[in-house]
C-alpha cells in the first residue's frame, strides 16, 4: 500500500495555459514518458520522477502504445503508479495515448484505421487501469486512410466515453486543417496538435501550424523543445558523455554532434548565459513564447533535472533583442538527420 501524498502546494507554482478554444487548461510543462520509462529503466526511478512531477504541478502525462520499450511498457508502468499511488488524484490528472505509429508486423498494429485505433485504445485503457483516457492521439498521418475514417474513430472514442478529447500528432499542416473540419463538423473539436518544435526546429513556423492553430482554434503541445538534449550544457565539451542519448538512442547519432552544431549551441548557451539560465531553461522559454503553444513536453532522467527544467519559468520573458540574437544561432536543421 502506498504511502505517498500528493504536495499540498502543487498548485502555486506552476502556469496553467488554455488548450486553444477548449475549456482545458494544461501545465506550461507536461512530462513525456516518450523516453526512459520502458523496462529498460529502474522502476523506482521512474516512480519517483513521475510522482515528483505531480508535486511540482504537473498533471498532464503524454503516453502512447508505442513507447517502451517494449512497446506498450511505458503505458504498463504508468498504469501500476496510477493504480498503487495516483488513484487518489485521477480526476486531477490529465492522461493521454496514441495509436497509429506501427508496433508489430500486423496490418492492423498501425495506420489510422477504425480497426488500428480503437482496438489500440481497448489495449491502453486495460494497461493504464483507467476507464477513459483525457486525450487520445493519432500518432502520425496514414495517407492510405481516408481521413473521414480516422475522424470518425477518434470521434467514436468521444462518443463511447473512453476519451475526453482528442488530439493528432505529427500531422502535415493542410492534413491538420482537414481533421479539424470533419472533427467540428461531428462536435467533437480537434483540443491539440502535438509537433515537435524547438530552437533548432522550426517546422511549425515554416509551415505554418503556428498560424493554423489560431485559426482552428487547437492548441500546440510541443514535444522534444530541447531537441532531443542538444538544447542543453551535455555536448558543448566536445564529447559525447556515456549514457546520453546520442551515445545509445536510435533518434540521435553521433555524427549530429558536429562543428557547426557546436558552434551555435554554444552562442546560444553564451545568450542564456547572460540571462543567469542554463541553455535547456533559454530553450524552453522559447518554445513557450508564442500563445499557440499551450505546453512544452519535458523528459526527465531524474527530479532534479525535472526540477532545474521547470525553474525555466521563473526567469523573465525574453526581449526582442534577445530574440533576434537567438535567430542569429538557432538555426532551423541544425544538427538534424538528414
Amino acid at each position: 500500500m502506498t504511502t505517498y501524498r500528493a504536495a499540498a502546494d502543487r498548485y502555486e507554482r506552476l502556469q496553467y495555459r488554455r488548450a486553444g478554444r477548449s475549456g482545458l487548461d494544461l501545465p506550461a510543462l507536461s512530462l513525456g514518458l516518450w523516453q526512459k520509462f520502458g523496462a529498460d529503466y529502474p522502476f523506482e526511478k521512474q516512480r519517483e520522477i513521475v510522482l515528483h512531477a505531480f508535486d511540482l504541478g504537473i498533471t498532464h502525462f503524454d503516453n502512447a502504445n508505442r513507447y517502451g520499450p517494449p512497446f506498450r511498457a511505458a503505458e504498463k508502468f504508468f498504469g501500476h503508479v496510477l493504480r498503487t499511488d495516483l488513484a487518489p488524484y485521477r480526476d486531477e490528472l490529465i492522461l493521454t495515448t496514441k495509436a497509429g505509429n506501427p508496433i508489430g508486423p500486423s496490418p492492423y498494429f498501425k495506420g489510422g484505421s477504425r480497426k488500428s485505433l480503437l482496438t489500440s485504445l481497448e489495449h491502453s485503457l486495460r494497461d493504464l487501469g483507467t476507464e477513459y483516457v483525457d486525450i487520445f492521439y493519432h500518432h502520425r498521418a496514414d495517407p492510405s486512410t481516408p481521413l473521414e475514417e480516422t475522424a470518425g474513430a477518434l470521434v467514436s472514442a468521444v462518443q463511447q466515453g473512453k476519451a475526453l478529447y482528442v488530439g493528432v500528432s505529427n500531422y502535415p499542416t493542410a492534413a491538420a486543417h482537414t481533421m479539424a473540419e470533419l472533427l467540428r463538423a461531428a462536435g467533437v473539436p480537434l483540443l491539440v496538435h502535438q509537433p515537435r518544435y524547438s530552437i533548432f526546429d522550426r517546422g511549425p513556423e515554416k509551415s505554418g501550424l503556428l498560424d493554423l492553430a489560431g485559426a482552428d482554434g487547437f492548441g500546440l503541445v510541443a514535444y522534444s523543445p530541447l531537441a532531443q538534449g542538444l538544447l542543453t550544457d551535455k555536448y558543448l565539451a566536445g564529447r559525447i558523455p556515456a549514457g546520453a542519448r546520442a551515445a545509445n538512442s536510435t533518434f540521435l547519432s553521433p555524427e549530429q554532434i558536429d562543428d557547426v552544431y557546436r558552434e551555435r549551441a554554444a552562442a546560444l548557451n553564451g545568450i542564456a548565459r547572460d540571462r543567469g539560465q542554463s541553455l535547456a531553461q533559454l530553450a524552453l522559454q522559447w518554445v513557450l513564447r508564442r500563445p499557440e503553444i499551450t505546453t512544452a513536453l519535458i523528459g526527465a532522467s531524474s527530479t532534479g533535472q525535472l526540477d532545474h527544467n521547470v525553474a525555466a519559468l521563473d526567469f523573465p520573458p525574453l526581449t526582442e533583442a534577445e530574440l533576434t540574437l537567438i535567430d542569429q544561432h538557432g538555426i532551423h536543421g541544425t544538427a538534424q538527420r538528414t
